[in-house]
């Protein structure tokens, strides 16, 4: 695909999105690589935009250049959204200790830093903090405790990888050292790599996932 048809793909995919103004979106492609510029009103809405380009064949790349402008009337105090974010972890986030969690507020940009016991309490605290009116980004600092079992690790991602259609698990190589796991290989689109590297972080023990996967939508075996 070129880069005036993909360029055209997305804006065609963020106008018949709903939830988000495209018109205030601008979107730039050289060799498969997007920039995306201009203002949204939300950073749910930065994100949306963001899913939905992540999600189209074509596309290697993302430059995230959107600024977040909030209304006026959405126009929030950092102790206000602090208190507001501390709520919404305790009540929709499933972490465990709520109290492991240091949550700092600088001009609506909020910090999240600490510790769970899995990946998904890490990903489902700043999902329940980016839908927060008057937040303008988030940084998610929290880390998982160690419980190392290598062998055992590599084996649950191959089969995650096995078991979910929109994966080519056989262009993808897992490799452990410790609590780390990279993934080598090569996938079809970003949301394919974010699969693997969703099924990656899903396995007990794991602390940082290395993500090599290149991004080829021509590849059908495993790229270098």
């Amino acid at each position: 695909m070129n880069d005036l048809s993909l360029r055209q793909d997305i804006i065609d995919e963020l106008e018949y999105e709903p939830s988000i103004n495209a018109a205030s979106v601008g979107v730039a492609v050289d060799h498969g690589i997007v920039t995306l510029s201009g203002h949204v009103q939300s950073f749910m809405e930065k994100h949306t935009v963001e899913l939905i380009v992540r999600g189209l064949l074509g596309v290697r790349a993302i430059a995230q250049e959107l600024e977040v402008r909030l209304p006026e009337h959405q126009s929030w105090s950092d102790d206000e959204i602090a208190g507001r974010v501390l709520a919404v972890l305790a009540w929709a986030a499933p972490v465990s200790n709520q109290g492991d969690i240091e949550v700092t507020v600088r001009r609506g940009f909020v910090t999240l830093k600490g510790m769970v016991d899995w990946y998904f309490q890490r990903t489902a605290a700043e999902a329940a903090v980016r839908q927060l009116a008057g937040v303008t980004g988030i940084s998610n600092q929290l880390e998982m405790r160690r419980s190392v079992n290598r062998f055992a690790m590599k084996r649950d991602i191959e089969e995650a990888l096995r078991r979910n259609a929109e994966i080519d698990a056989g262009d993808i190589r897992v490799e452990t050292s410790g609590s780390q796991v990279t993934l080598r290989g090569s996938v079809r689109t970003l949301r394919e790599r974010a699969l693997a590297e969703r099924a990656a972080w899903s396995a007990r023990g794991v602390t940082v996932v290395e993500d090599r996967l290149l991004v080829d939508d021509q590849s059908s075996g495993l790229s270098a």
